[in-house]
């Protein structure tokens, strides 16, 4: 009946020219009001899909997630920080928007790619660098599933980025001759000397990462009766490692020369504030020339904090020939990221290859053939070419 009635008006409306202006105004009216119910329906749908501020997610992960829940230890939080720096600068970059006015859908899979090859291309980050701010951004996305239920496709597909192969080469190292010229580098004879001598020292001797260097106390040496460091290693490992003399007789001239400063940590900056771990790499920098000097063959090695701890690990292992003592020296969870040094160390090798019967070989001298016997088979293999047409 709605059908007939509607029909039987619009015959009478063009029977009429007045009503059928009305007719047809109506019409419209009634489709535009209907289009505008369409469009307010779906806006607040539209508007949270595209609207949904990162800042305070990024602010509840690093102040409630990580601290709290996951009691992330503080290297960690850093080492994050810094990851979502870069990537809220990328984003503000190439969307020309503020970092703190970025939103959740904004930080989609296609960006996150982009950011990780410009890591590589214009930061000039290796592959373990990128793993590591993509392991970053991951364990924020794992985080915002819960908080952010509409955007879980988005999120997945920012999860199912795979980690870059990385290359595994053989461990930087440094020789005996070279490590001594490293630890004479410092001059003993002022302030900063002593230190600087006293931080190589304990570097090279405990193996110690930078973050372990500058994070040991005063409370944590001990001077007697036996010399020994407590060391706050990754992972909240605790080791206590003995000194040998002569890391014991630098650590009392620096703590002679230390005096008394109102900081908990071991080494201090000039101004008697705490050490960082740029600040280590700097005091290394500065001492490699004049190690130099004394032995040329530095001048093809790139020295950094890290490579004192490989050096740390070699000659233990050359010394013990036990894998599982070097890994409690360097605080290692695994013996197998001990394994590493294995390939460096020779001798372990020498031995595999002293234990091993070798195969016989078959005795026999060479012979060689006759000049005009080889002239005249090479001839004869020359001839037996088809001709070119």
């Amino acid at each position: 009946m709605t059908a007939n009635a509607g029909n039987t008006r619009s015959r009478q409306a063009r029977s009429h020219p007045d009503r059928l202006a009305r007719y047809r105004g109506t019409v419209k009216k009634s489709r535009r009001q209907a289009a505008s119910r369409l469009a307010s329906d779906k806006d607040p749908i539209a508007e949270a899909k595209t609207s949904t501020p990162i800042a305070p997610h990024v602010t509840a992960f690093f102040g409630q997630r990580l601290p709290i829940e996951r009691h992330a230890s503080e290297n960690t939080r850093d080492s994050y920080a810094y990851a979502f720096r870069l990537l809220l600068a990328f984003a503000s970059k190439r969307l020309q928007v503020t970092p703190s006015q970025l939103t959740v859908e904004q930080i989609d899979a296609p960006l996150v790619l982009d950011f990780l090859n410009d890591l590589e291309t214009t930061r000039g980050n290796g592959p373990n660098s990128r793993n590591i701010r993509l392991a970053a951004i991951k364990s924020f996305m794992h985080f915002l599933e819960y908080r952010v239920p509409s955007a879980i496709e988005q999120i997945r597909r920012i999860l199912a980025i795979p980690v870059k192969k990385t290359e595994s080469k053989l461990v930087r190292h440094l020789t005996a001759e070279e490590m001594q010229a490293l630890l004479d580098a410092p001059d003993p004879t002022g302030w900063k000397g002593i230190r600087d001598r006293a931080m190589l020292h304990l570097c090279y001797a405990g193996g110690l990462r930078a973050s372990e260097l500058i994070g040991v106390r005063l409370d944590d040496l001990k001077l007697q009766p036996q010399p020994s460091v407590l060391v706050h290693g990754k992972g909240r490992r605790e080791r206590c490692l003995p000194l040998w003399k002569t890391t014991t007789s630098a650590l009392r001239a620096w703590l002679a020369a230390r005096g008394t400063v109102p900081v908990p940590e071991l080494f201090v900056s000039a101004r008697g504030e705490s050490l960082t771990r740029s600040g280590f790499e700097y005091i290394l920098r500065k001492h490699v020339p004049t190690a130099k000097q004394h032995c040329p063959s530095l001048t093809t090695k790139r020295v950094h904090p890290h490579v004192l701890r490989h050096t740390c690990a070699l000659t233990f292992l050359q010394a013990t020939k036990d894998l599982r003592k070097v890994a409690l020296w360097l605080g290692h969870a695994k013996t197998q990221t001990t394994e590493m040094y294995t390939r460096v160390d020779p001798a372990v090798k020498l031995e595999a290859l002293e234990s091993v019967v070798p195969p016989k070989l078959r005795s026999g001298r060479f012979k060689a053939s006759d000049k005009l016997i080889a002239w005249l088979e090479a001839a004869t293999f020359m001839s037996t070419k088809k001709p070119s047409k």
